[in-house]
């Protein structure tokens, strides 16, 4: 994959109890295909965070990156909004 074609994503932080690592949750709404109605779909993501920098509740972009561990295959870019 190239440098530059990288995912990049923005989510909330939902745990930061893990050393260099958090765990950022995505929430989105899809059409149901039978009912209609907008549902919601969460997708949970681990992160690694070098500076333990992340709180809970924090909003944060976050990039695709080579394996870093089992579950561990996003790295944090910034912060966008620190939890109030």
């Amino acid at each position: 994959m190239e440098r530059n074609r990288r995912k990049v994503r923005l989510g909330i932080v939902t745990g930061d109890g893990m050393d260099k690592t958090a765990v950022v949750m995505i929430e989105r709404q899809v059409k149901h295909p039978v009912y209609k109605r907008y549902v919601k779909r969460r997708k949970k993501y681990a992160i690694h965070d070098e500076e333990n920098q992340c709180r809970v509740g924090d909003k944060v972009r976050f990039m695709e990156t080579r394996p870093l561990s089992k579950r561990k295959r996003w790295r944090l870019l910034e912060i966008v909004e620190r939890a109030k």
